[in-house]
This record gives structure tokens, sequence and C-alpha cells, in this order.
């Protein structure tokens, strides 16, 4: 974990006028950092009229909460599948699959509860077959899991991006949907935000899913286990891509996914120390993400989280009546 900065923030205001009788009000939060050399923050646009101040209030208090800074690879990560099959290029990370093996890296520590988030470039051209995983896992066969999994194409197909969590061992929670942008051309963030209250899934801080602490429902909520985070390349060409008709064209290899920008900000939990040990130690720090602001999505992000459902989704376990003719009982509670 880095050591928080010290910094001081600045507000520029500028407001301009769309359709007639709608006002925008952009704010550029600036950022000067006395002991930190390189903080992110993101400029949000905020809608509308006298209530702009109080959305801003909002926003303004959820981004002191993720302040973080930029890791180096080496910092937080090892790779732990085919070494060989890496690249290094500044501070870009090349992971490929060709026809000998697939690859893999993982985070040096676990961590309970958080945020990671990573930069990824995914393969270019007819990548079919291919699966790159960008994911947090904890062990044991009743393990807890977060899942994104970028699913190849042939050339010309929208890339597919499937999550899936898994609670106590059981996954089988699959949802898949089409990005609304080419990931093959340039990099774009892929985060995952959990808290006692619920796991977000995010796409350029666009949320795509949402998991909410339903244990009020007697239904089991991952809180209590530290988790790894793994990033891996191999061939699924059995499932993959269309079912598994399409197979991987060997010719088109190697297949190559980028890394960068590496940021865990979470609870870290020592090896040596027992889950329930980390589980109660990491529940009652009073940790930026058990904020009540990260306690559920606010309205600009149930609305982005509602247009990614209604443009881009194209499969929901929930709605699978042919695997589960019962459906599946945290389905009929939450509401995303």
């Amino acid at each position: 974990m880095s050591k928080w900065p010290e910094f001081k923030f600045y507000l520029e205001t500028k407001q301009t006028h769309a359709h007639d009788a709608i006002k925008t009000t952009h704010y550029t939060l600036i950022l000067h950092s006395t002991n930190f050399k390189h903080l992110s923050l993101s400029p949000y646009t905020l809608m509308a009229s006298s209530s702009s101040f109080i959305f801003f209030t909002f926003f303004f208090s959820l981004c002191i909460y993720s302040v973080h800074a930029t890791a180096k690879f080496d910092d937080l990560f090892h790779p732990y599948w085919a070494p060989d099959h890496f690249t290094f290029d500044g501070d870009a990370v090349n992971m490929k699959l060709d026809n000998f093996s697939g690859a893999g890296f993982s985070s040096k520590s676990k961590y309970m509860f958080g945020r990671v988030n990573i930069q990824i470039k995914l393969v270019e051209g007819d990548s079919a077959g291919t699966v790159t995983a960008f994911y947090m896992s904890s062990e044991g066969p009743k393990h807890h899991e977060f899942d994104f999994e970028f699913l190849g194409n042939t050339t010309g197909e929208p890339y597919v991006v499937q999550t899936n969590v898994y609670v106590n061992g059981v996954g089988n929670r699959e949802q898949r949907l089409n990005l609304w942008f080419d990931p093959t051309k340039d990099y774009h963030s892929y985060s995952i935000l959990w808290n006692q209250r619920q796991v977000v899934f995010m796409v350029d801080e666009t949320p795509i899913r949402v998991h909410t602490n339903l244990e009020h429902k007697g239904i089991p909520y991952p809180k209590d286990q530290a988790m790894g985070v793994y990033s891996s390349i191999w061939n699924a060409d059995d499932w993959a891509t269309q079912g598994g008709r399409v197979k991987t064209d060997w010719t088109h290899a190697p297949f190559v996914a980028s890394y960068r920008g590496f940021e865990i900000n979470g609870c870290e939990c020592p090896v040596t120390t027992a889950d329930s040990d980390n589980a109660k130690r990491c529940a009652n720090t009073g940790g930026w993400w058990d904020q009540p602001v990260l306690s559920e999505l606010n309205m600009h992000q149930s609305h982005q989280l509602i247009w990614v459902r209604a443009n881009h989704m194209i499969y929901d376990y929930c709605s699978d009546t042919d695997r589960f003719p019962s459906v599946p009982v945290e389905c009929e509670h939450h509401h995303h």
C-alpha cells in the first residue's frame, strides 16, 4: 500500500448551454501534491441548475475516497504462469498466447475490500477462441471470485465481455455484453469495487454490473475471504467464440494482450493471518471503501447501468430459463 499523499484541491468551473433550457456546469478538479508525483482524478460533468452544487459535493467526496497512485507492474504483481511469455515496454506489460502456452500474472498480496483497476488493450485482429481474463479470487473449494472474461472474436465482430460472481465456490452467474468501443485499438480501464454492501464491475468508470449484499434475504455474500488479483490469457475455443463453433486460428498467433495503469487500493491481508481475523480487521478499519457514498450506486451511475443493460447486454443468467427453470434466488431481489 502506498502512503497517502498530502494534497490540495482547486476548483475551476465553466458553464455552457445546451438544448436551450439546460445549463451544463463543467467542474474541473485540479490537484496539487507535495509528496506524490502521480495521482489520478476524473473530471465530472454535472447537469442542471441550482442542484449542481449538491451533486458536486457528492462526487467530490467520491473523488477524495478514490485518489490512488498508479504503480509499476513489479510493485504489485509477478508472473505465475509462463514468464517467458511476457515482454515489458516501459510501463506496459505484454502477455502472449501461442500454440505452446498461455500466460498469467497474480498480485503479490491478497486483499479484502477496496478497488482494483487495470488498463488493458485486448488482442487485435482475429482473436476467436482466445480468452483474456482479469479477476479477483480467493482459494479453495469454497472460494469467492469476481471475473472479467474478454471473449475473442472473428475480425469485425464486437468484443464480448463476460462477468461472473462466485460465492462459496458456486458460480453460474454469467452476464455478457458487447463493448461499445473497440477495445483492441487503445487501453481502457477495467475496475472492480468491493465493499461490504456491493461488488461493482466498471468499464472506463461506467458500471456494467452490480452484485448487492442480500444477506438480510438469507443469500450469502462474499466478505470473509481475502482475494488475490489475477490476469491470464489462454485458449478456450471449446466455448469462447460462438459457443465453440469458431476455433482458434493459430496462423494469427501470437495473440497479445497489453497492460498498464496497475492500481490496487484496499485492505491488504497478510498470508500468515487467518481469514476470519483479516475479515474482522478489514471490516472495522473504517476504510474509504466503506464510506456511505459507496454503499450503492449514485443516480448517475444507476442511469449508466440501465443504459448498458438496455443497449449492450446480450445474455443474463437471470433470464435463462433453460439453465434455470426456477429463477435464481438473488435474481428475485437484485434491482440491477
